[in-house]
């Protein structure tokens, strides 16, 4: 197929545009999740919405630019934009992270073909819509909400024919001398059973457009591809930090409760992923957060097929031992992952996380004895009421966990900065004052600037009554130090990797040590000189911001050797799609 047929390209942006040419220091903001600090892990959404353009007639390609990047330092991104001429292109804008990428990524559309529209989508892209229309000329439409399938669908048949576009829900866009148009957020699914995450369908467009690059989810995938399915949009909760909380979800993508797929759906999802690959499935969403029935309905359907696959349950509260059990009859191998934060209770509570340590220290001994064959706890630096001290007593805490469930080598904990931003729409980003930060960029072009600084301790877009940004970073980097120490000591990692980890660290503090010096002297062209000369040396991702205070492969949960069924796979490539039936 020519690839000038697309009706949409999905192009997914690096965080900074090109970060081949202008290296940075952009610290542990990725050590906790699969992708790189280039953060090159397209969202979950680009596959449903591709699988739901092309259900209803259009020709969807997903493009991972940022991946395409990473991988080939000699990748020609204008020539690749250039060629490709469809009837849109989207970006996604959903974590301020990517805000330079995006909005240069735009701006190379543009220049290329001034006459293709350019739409941006995302909570990010949602929550400064009108900003990004008044000051970003390049932008024609951003698509506003968490559920954008059906009036993506709408946008899209629109240009096609009269280009009348009041009509479309959700969208918001610029009308030539009659100056900005918002249309209301009206379509709100209340349930996603519409929608789908098809790794089938992924697969034959990698196929069809002979790139495995670009639609790889991120670097090390292949190698170990690791899948999700989602339980819902939208939240219960209300996390002080959170841009996915109800609050605001509410407030900007006019959700006032959140939409679940049904739990013979959810089942399906991981019963397709597993006919084709071995590797683990990870539930987003707890599944207890609809209820507990819905729970157990989805239980009971995993029950009826027992498959090999690895899965992992995300929980937002501690689960019922009663829940656990049911969990362990109908899932073979099952993992759990639980972010508690803090080891301090009252930081806990003021971030929004509302339970105590006794029901999460019962789960870990539950799920240990039901045959739990990993439990990740996540905990976190710049959280409201936290102190540099209380950082180093949250390491003091995993070592009581570590010893407590000793000889068990099943419990993983974590340590990571809230970075780069603190996300709009989150209460904390609306009131900062009142929770005890102090915010230090606001708009766009503010956080667009702040990712051209050299170093991650300048990106930080907040300070806190209890820690400034010297201190965030030295705690992230201490303990992160002391719990690679830690996790050495009770054998979740061998020397080697540890060793690995500390020298990381070390190089790191002195290259920020260095930059901080440099910006530090009073004469701008002598700075200016400094930096280049210093960010001109032999630089690289690896050596400064990946795998920084944990290596990466410490997230892995297990696998099997062999992680995809080729054959299975191939036969679905090659089979010939079935006639459309014709009515009438």
């Amino acid at each position: 197929m020519n690839m000038a047929t697309a009706d949409l390209i999905l192009l997914h942006p690096p965080t900074y545009y090109d970060f081949r040419k202008r290296p940075g220091i952009y610290g542990p903001i990725s050590d906790v999740v699969p992708s790189t600090p280039v953060f090159e892990m397209y969202p979950i959404g680009f596959a449903s919405l591709s699988e739901y353009l092309e259900r209803h007639g259009l020709k969807v390609r997903i493009i991972n630019v940022a991946l395409k990047m990473l991988k080939d330092e000699s990748f020609d991104v204008e020539k690749l934009i250039r060629k490709n001429r469809p009837l849109a292109f989207g970006l996604d804008l959903h974590w301020m992270a990517h805000v330079h990428g995006a909005l240069a990524l735009a701006e190379m559309i543009k220049r290329f073909h001034p006459d293709i529209p350019v739409i941006l989508g995302g909570l990010s892209a949602t929550y400064y819509h009108e900003e990004i229309m008044r000051n970003y000329l390049f932008v024609d439409f951003v698509m506003r909400g968490d559920s954008t399938e059906k009036p993506l669908l709408q946008l899209l048949r629109t240009l096609k024919g009269k280009r009348e576009f009041k009509n479309i829900p959700n969208l918001t866009y610029r009308d030539g001398a009659n100056g900005i148009h918002v249309n209301p957020i009206t379509y709100v699914p209340e349930d996603l059973n519409d929608i789908t995450i098809d790794y089938r369908h992924i697969m034959k467009k990698v196929v069809r457009y002979m790139d495995p690059v670009g639609y790889q989810p991120f670097v090390d995938w292949y190698s170990y591809p690791v899948t999700a399915v989602f339980t819902c949009r939208g939240c219960s909760y209300h996390c002080k930090t959170c841009g996915g909380s109800s609050r605001t979800f509410r407030s900007m993508g006019n959700r006032t409760k959140p939409a679940y797929r049904s739990p013979e759906l959810l089942a399906q999802d991981i019963f397709n992923i597993s006919e084709y690959l071995n590797a683990p499935i990870m539930i987003i969403g707890d599944i207890f957060q609809p209820g507990e029935e819905y729970g157990f309905n989805f239980l009971r359907k995993m029950k009826t097929r027992r498959i090999d696959n690895h899965i992992a349950f995300e929980f937002f509260v501690p689960p019922s031992r009663d829940q656990l059990e049911r969990i362990a009859e109908s899932v073979k191998y099952f993992n759990i992952e639980i972010s508690p934060e803090s080891h301090d209770e009252e930081v806990r509570k003021a971030f929004g996380r509302p339970y105590a340590n006794p029901p999460m220290e019962k789960m870990i001994a539950d799920a240990i004895d039901l045959g739990c064959k990993r439990i990740d706890l996540f905990f976190m630096i710049g959280l409201p009421k936290q102190t540099y001290e209380s950082v180093m007593e949250t390491v003091d805490y995993c070592r009581l966990l570590l010893e407590r469930f000793q000889p068990c080598d099943k419990l993983f904990p974590f340590i990571s900065p809230l970075a780069p931003f603190l996300d709009p729409g989150s209460a904390v980003f609306e009131e900062p004052e009142k929770f005890g930060y102090r915010l230090l960029y606001r708009t766009v072009e503010e956080h667009r600037q702040a990712l051209t600084t050299p170093s991650w301790k300048y990106i930080l877009n907040y300070e806190t009554e209890w820690m400034d940004r010297n201190e965030i970073v030295a705690s992230t980097y201490e303990s992160g130090r002391r719990l690679n120490r830690l996790k050495t000591e009770f054998g979740l990692i061998d020397q080697k990797t540890a060793a690995s980890v500390e020298m990381r660290i070390e190089k790191a503090l002195r290259m920020m040590e260095e930059i901080d010096q440099i910006l530090a002297m009073p004469n701008l062209k002598e700075r200016e000189s400094a930096l280049e000369s210093l960010l001109n040396q032999p630089f690289s991702l690896e050596t400064y911001s990946m795998s920084t205070v944990c290596e990466k492969r410490e997230l892995e949960w297990p696998t099997r050797f062999i992680r995809m069924n080729l054959f299975k796979i191939i036969k679905t490539l090659i089979a010939r799609r079935k006639p459309p039936i014709r009515h009438g």
